[in-house]
């Protein structure tokens, strides 16, 4: 684990850069598949501000209960910051309460120009947040990690979106046909990237008890595990009938398709995160000008 040289650059790198495009995406292809004149661009703002603090929310919430757990003792990934000890635990739980507070505040002024409904599915996703490796029973360290990612970062991320941006005339909203396809598709991208996470901390997370889909299937298992997840994502755009967006998720994973299924483990594996997230950000921009060229026959 490689520690930054300063404290900015040690509290960027604990914010995990490179799982933002997780919060990011949805956001982007969510609003891709609204007509251009129903789009609110401050809408659009706010739904981006509140993903972004809630991913980075979560991340530091992860990096404070598995730091004060001990699951981050011995790591083979990214640098943590509860774990290196250089700064107190607490501030990094406070961390994580201000971003939550961010997504919070910034969530209310959503709900305020859309529905207060979203304040009920906001609080969720902070309390989903928190309890991932949070309180007594987090559900992180049982296997149900991909669960909430699919839930949070595909269906209630695209569809959120859509219905922060789109509402017919008479006050009410439709959805497009594509939003439940396109959310599913996007969520099992978000838990291709849970999954390259996973699979670099299985040997650690299995000492420490923690039980991730991938330490409970064993390495070659949860390489398959990988593929299955993208393949998911290719199925919900070909539902969509969008081949090329299903064509590019192939090109795009081949890397980190071929190092799932290698025999490689531990830090060997940490190129695995770094692709995959570079693999989501082409398929959503590409994504994201592929539906917004056909956004009237969604």
């Amino acid at each position: 684990m490689n520690t930054p040289a300063t404290p900015l650059k040690r509290w960027v790198a604990a914010a995990r850069p490179r799982t933002l495009p997780a919060a990011a995406v949805p956001v982007a292809i969510g609003v891709s598949a609204i007509r251009p004149h129903e789009i609110n661009w401050l809408n659009v703002l706010l739904c981006l501000v509140v993903a972004l603090a809630l991913q980075i929310g979560t991340n530091y919430a992860n990096d404070y209960s598995d730091g004060v757990r001990g699951t981050d003792e011995v790591r083979v990934g990214p640098f943590r910051l509860t774990a290196s000890k250089l700064v107190p635990a607490s501030a990094v739980r406070n961390a994580a309460f201000a971003s939550f507070a961010l997504a919070g505040a910034v969530g209310l002024l959503l709900a305020s120009r859309t529905s207060w409904w979203m304040v009920v599915v906001g609080l969720s996703a902070v309390a989903a947040g928190w309890f991932y490796t949070g309180g007594p029973k987090p559900y992180g360290y049982y296997g149900f990690g991909e669960l909430f990612v699919l839930i949070y970062f595909g269906f209630v991320a695209v569809v959120g979106t859509m219905f922060a941006q789109s509402q017919s005339s008479s006050g009410t909203f439709a959805l497009p046909h594509a939003a439940w396809p396109l959310g599913y598709a996007v969520g099992m991208l978000a838990c291709v990237l849970l999954e390259a996470n996973n699979l670099r901390d299985i040997d650690g997370d299995r000492s420490s008890g923690k039980k991730t889909m991938a330490a409970r299937l064993g390495r070659k298992n949860a390489g398959w595990l990988y593929w299955f997840c993208i393949s998911q994502a290719v199925l919900g755009f070909l539902i969509t009938r969008h081949l090329l967006i299903a064509g590019v998720v192939v090109i795009a994973y081949a890397p980190g398709l071929r190092m799932a299924i290698s025999d490689a483990t531990g830090r060997d594996l940490l190129p695995l995160l770094k692709s995959s997230a570079k693999a989501q950000l082409l398929v959503g921009a590409i994504a994201t000008l592929v539906l917004s060229m056909h956004v009237g026959i969604l």
